[in-house]
């Protein structure tokens, strides 16, 4: 982490602490589930040598980040947040995003939402269009994976999963990228997450998502720009160990991918792609921006 300093900025009425490193163009990241800005400390001296002011958030509810007053965590606020961020950040129109995860759905209706602040995009873990929510009606083994999401709307889950000591974020690294040592990366995330209402703010993205969670009808063009294909020059990188999201939900939103967008799957890699295969991942996304 040396040279990757701190900072403060509030966007969308939520103060932010995100991680940051060097000057020019903004370059916003936006880390997703069991994950948290530290995830992006390989990608972030990269971006900065490759003369970028790169720019990591914990998101919305994992500290040092608030505990948002409004209660909203529709993955659509996220792209509103991002806009927001690049707002309050001073972004350009020479500004790129990238997301993981629930920081993907959010890169995605950032960049539909307001095509303009971003010149290019990037996603990982989550590709954008109709892939995800064909494969929940026809894929069982992606069912199978996603048991998780459907645990966390049973209120079993508020005992089940702090009274383990936060070992369920664990569980989900060693199953969502196999092989990969994931040990500093969930400790990053328990410390995010240790006060209960931050883990009551991770959880609440899926019961916004999948149950009866809080929603705001003024995000409604926000929540459906998350399953849309931006329309910028965009790349999509995917693990083809991913044990979250199977590297077939990858290949079919290839076979629907529009000219702009180009669909990569990274060998060796799971769902932490950009932790697992730093040389790889860095390597193609600075290519691309490029």
């Amino acid at each position: 982490m040396a040279g990757i300093e701190q900072l403060t900025v509030n966007a969308n009425g939520v103060d932010f602490t995100a991680l940051t490193m060097g000057e020019g163009p903004l370059a916003l990241c936006l880390h997703g589930f069991p994950d948290s800005a530290h995830g992006w400390r390989h990608l972030l001296p990269a971006l900065a040598a490759a003369g970028y002011r790169a720019v990591a958030p914990f998101q919305r509810g994992y500290a040092p980040t608030a505990v948002p007053a409004d209660g909203l965590y529709q993955s659509g606020v996220l792209g509103v947040d991002a806009n927001a961020l690049h707002a309050a950040l001073g972004g350009d129109d020479a500004a790129v995003i990238i997301g993981h995860d629930w920081g993907a759905s959010g890169t995605h209706a950032a960049a539909v939402l307001e095509p303009h602040r971003w010149s290019k995009v990037v996603s990982m873990a989550v590709p954008p269009g109709g892939a995800i929510g064909m494969s929940f009606i026809g894929n069982l083994d992606q069912l199978k994976r996603s048991w998780y999401m459907f645990f966390f709307q049973h209120p079993l889950s508020d005992l089940v999963v702090p009274n383990n000591d936060l070992a369920f974020i664990d569980l989900l690294w060693r199953d969502w990228s196999p092989g990969y040592d994931g040990a500093v990366d969930a400790a990053n995330v328990k410390a995010a997450l240790a006060d209960p209402a931050n883990l009551q703010a991770a959880l609440g993205y899926y019961r916004a998502t999948l149950g009866e969670g809080k929603k705001d009808p003024a995000l409604d063009a926000a929540q459906m720009a998350t399953g849309q294909v931006p329309t910028q020059p965009m790349l999509y990188l995917h693990g083809r160990n991913d044990g979250c999201i199977g590297a077939e939900v990858a290949e079919l939103a290839a076979t629907m991918a529009p000219p702009n967008l180009t669909v990569e799957i990274v060998e060796g890699a799971g769902h932490f792609l950009h932790l697992e295969r730093p040389d790889v991942v860095n390597g193609r996304i600075l290519e691309f921006l490029a």
